[in-house]
C-alpha cells in the first residue's frame, strides 16, 4: 500500500514537472507582449500609401525608453476616449511651430523636406490647433493620407503618454512584408 502511494505521489510530481516549462513559456510570452513587442493591425486608410488597411505590424513598445520620439516616426497612439489605437506619423515635436503652405512643411519657419509619400496637405499651422508652439510633452501627428485622416488637425496635440510606441515592420500580407518608412 505504501508503495502505491509513493508511485501516485511521483506521478503528480512528474506531471507538474512536465507542465512547468509550458507555464514558464506562457508567462514569458505575456510579459514580452505586454512590455516589449506586440502585433497591431492597421485600421483604415489614413496612412495610405505607406500602410494599408489590415496590414499586420509589430508595435515596438521599448524603443522610446532609450530613444526620443523623432520627426517622421510612425507611432501607435491609444485614444482612451474612443478606446482604440490609431497609427500616425509624427510631424511636430514639442517647442516647434509647424506650418503647411502649398503642400510644403515648415518647421519654425524653415522648409523641411518630407522623405515619404503623402497626399496633399491643405494649408494649416499649429495656431489652427490652439497653440502657436507645440507644448512640452505633446506632438503633432498626421496620417499620410491627409484628405482621409483623423489626426492632430481634429484631435489636437497628442500627449507623449498616449504614444504606445513606434512601428515600421509589416509582417502580413506577405507581399507587403518589410520595413516601411
Amino acid at each position: 500500500m505504501m508503495e502505491q502511494e509513493k508511485q501516485k505521489e511521483k506521478k503528480k510530481e512528474n506531471w507538474w514537472k512536465s507542465l512547468l516549462p509550458y507555464i514558464i513559456i506562457f508567462v514569458i510570452v505575456i510579459v514580452f507582449k505586454t512590455y516589449f513587442y506586440s502585433p497591431i493591425v492597421v485600421n483604415g486608410d489614413s496612412m495610405k500609401n505607406t500602410l494599408h488597411d489590415n496590414d499586420v505590424m509589430i508595435l515596438d513598445k521599448i524603443s522610446y525608453k532609450s530613444h526620443k520620439i523623432e520627426r517622421f516616426d510612425i507611432v501607435v497612439i491609444y485614444l482612451e476616449d474612443e478606446r482604440e489605437y490609431i497609427i500616425k506619423r509624427v510631424i511636430g515635436l514639442p517647442g516647434e511651430q509647424i506650418e503647411y503652405k502649398d503642400n510644403k512643411l515648415y518647421v519654425n519657419g524653415k522648409y523641411v523636406e518630407e522623405n515619404f509619400e503623402h497626399y496633399k496637405t491643405e494649408d494649416f499651422s499649429t495656431k489652427d490647433i490652439g497653440y502657436e508652439i507645440i507644448p512640452d510633452g505633446k506632438y503633432l501627428v498626421l496620417g499620410d493620407n491627409r484628405v482621409n485622416s483623423i489626426d492632430s488637425r481634429y484631435l489636437g496635440y497628442i500627449d507623449e503618454d498616449d504614444i504606445e510606441g513606434k512601428t515600421s515592420l509589416v509582417l502580413f500580407p506577405f507581399n507587403r512584408m518589410g520595413v516601411k518608412k
